[in-house]
């Protein structure tokens, strides 16, 4: 039995006759919160696009990225990525300038002659094909003009000019971000492919500086997204970003998120790079030798990870669309998986000719002492636990706005929790919430009159990812 009702707008000194009925919403919501995500994506704009550097927008579509930020650059191209995996996804931009001191990447394609036939060239750029017919008796010059303007005209990341019978090739962003981007060309005669020997390609190179991601970074450190995603994979720029999530995941700013970036290269780079992060809120999306770059590879994990509402459920098999098939020689061997995910990367793989998320694991292999540690091992841990920290909160925020510190109010707390927690147990979020209800622990703090403490057990419920068996055989 409640002893004392407590009134928000009837006063308890009337003396008028009367009936004064007030409403009372803080018991209202009863269930779990809802888990939109929010995606952030960072990366560069062109040189006098319309939207300024530093100036968060959301997006709608990618034609809205391609008026706002060029199309060609590198954030038109993660937008349309992720769009592509993600038609409804939340997601706002904030776009970079190239560094000042930054040099774009280069590259080359030269047509030594060309075929006894006619035929089809093809230059690949990043993965978007660019394509012309050729004739036996044309002037190889004429050809290479020609490829150029093609490739102008797809405004694909790298611009195009000919310079007699070599196509040069220029990234319109400047930095090492530029040196992703795969090339790839081929002559074809009918269905034939025709001998390599014909061209000569010089890979993308030359390109370093990237952008310092840390003033974009933080012009958004006051709103809540749950999947920040970089277009740059190098060292300072992960750095800047762990540094930036950690800070607004803490317990005071409690806005949880996790960072998302990809990566094209070897397994050995790849772990040499998860490794140096070793954060259970950074996961690293590996494509081994894709043709898009790992800007891309990233937006478009980043978009697959938003779609899940729920923070328990497993990514695997997910397909992450808007990429190519790779080669079959660079598909890695079951030791190199394995090996991936015991270093911190989420590898990709191919089955059915599509790409699809083999397991989602976060770059944290490793405690404070250097003591393996699979504590954050999957990155559907650190999302439970930030759903159900937001769901305890909400709830506490909604029962509790103008709360008496009482004897009695650790108990209803207690319960509230208590509540909460069950109701994760019901959605397959937590588990194990009787066995663990003894050492749900709230208390008042010897030190602080008006504050209380709560100990809450949270034993998030793990994905189905190895099913071992034995066959016996019976006669």
């Amino acid at each position: 039995m409640i002893d004392n009702i407590q009134f928000d707008t009837v006063r308890s000194d009337i003396r008028v006759p009367g009936r004064y009925i007030e409403f009372n919403t803080r018991t209202a919501v009863r269930g779990l919160p809802a888990n939109p995500q929010k995606m952030l994506l960072i990366a560069s704009r062109l040189p006098k696009s319309k939207q300024p550097a530093l100036t968060p927008v959301q997006l709608f579509s990618d034609a809205d990225a391609a008026n706002l930020f060029g199309q060609g650059s590198w954030a038109y191209y993660c937008v349309k990525q992720a769009f592509v995996n993600n038609p409804y996804l939340d997601l706002t931009v904030i776009t970079v300038d190239d560094a000042a001191q930054s040099n774009p990447a280069d590259a080359s394609v030269t047509i030594k002659y060309l075929p006894d036939n006619s035929g089809v060239l093809t230059v690949t750029i990043g993965g978007i094909d660019c394509q012309t017919r050729v004739s036996n008796d044309e002037a190889i010059p004429d050809v290479a003009s020609r490829m150029a303007d093609v490739i102008n005209e797809a405004s694909t990341l790298a611009s195009a000019n000919a310079d007699g019978d070599k196509i040069i090739l220029t990234a319109r962003n400047t930095g090492s971000i530029g040196n992703e981007i795969a090339l790839m060309a081929s002559f074809s005669a009918g269905s034939a492919v025709v001998d390599q020997a014909f061209l000569d390609i010089k890979p993308f190179q030359n390109g370093n500086g990237n952008p310092d991601i840390g003033p974009a970074l933080e012009q958004v450190a006051g709103r809540h997204y749950h999947i920040i995603c970089s277009a740059f994979s190098d060292d300072l720029n992960a750095r800047k970003l762990s540094d930036h999530i950690d800070l607004v995941s803490n317990a005071i700013e409690k806005r949880g998120c996790i960072g998302v970036m990809g990566w094209r290269g070897t397994l050995s780079t790849g772990t040499t790079f998860a490794n140096e992060i070793n954060s259970g809120r950074i996961t690293i999306a590996w494509y081994k030798n894709a043709m898009e770059g790992n800007a891309i590879i990233a937006a478009g994990y980043a978009a697959v990870i938003a779609g899940e509402n729920d923070p328990a459920r497993p990514l695997n098999t997910l397909e992450i669309k808007g990429l190519r098939k790779t080669a079959d020689a660079s598909w890695p061997l079951f030791a190199e998986f394995n090996s991936a995910l015991y270093n911190g990367l989420t590898p990709l793989q191919i089955v059915n000719n599509r790409v699809q998320i083999m397991r989602a694991v976060s770059t944290y292999v490793k405690n404070a002492t250097g003591t393996d540690d699979p504590a954050l091992l999957d990155i559907t841990t650190i999302r439970t636990l930030d759903y159900v920290r937001d769901a305890v909160n909400q709830r506490i925020a909604l029962r509790f706005p103008r709360e008496k510190l009482s004897e009695r109010t650790p108990l209803r707390v207690r319960s509230e929790i208590l509540d909460v927690l069950y109701q994760c147990e019901n959605a397959e979020i937590l588990e194990a919430v009787l066995e663990n209800k003894d050492k749900l622990i709230v208390q008042r703090n010897p030190n602080d009159p008006n504050r209380l403490d709560a100990v809450i057990p949270a034993d998030v419920v793990n994905g189905l990812h190895v099913l071992a068996a034995r066959v016996d055989l019976y006669l």
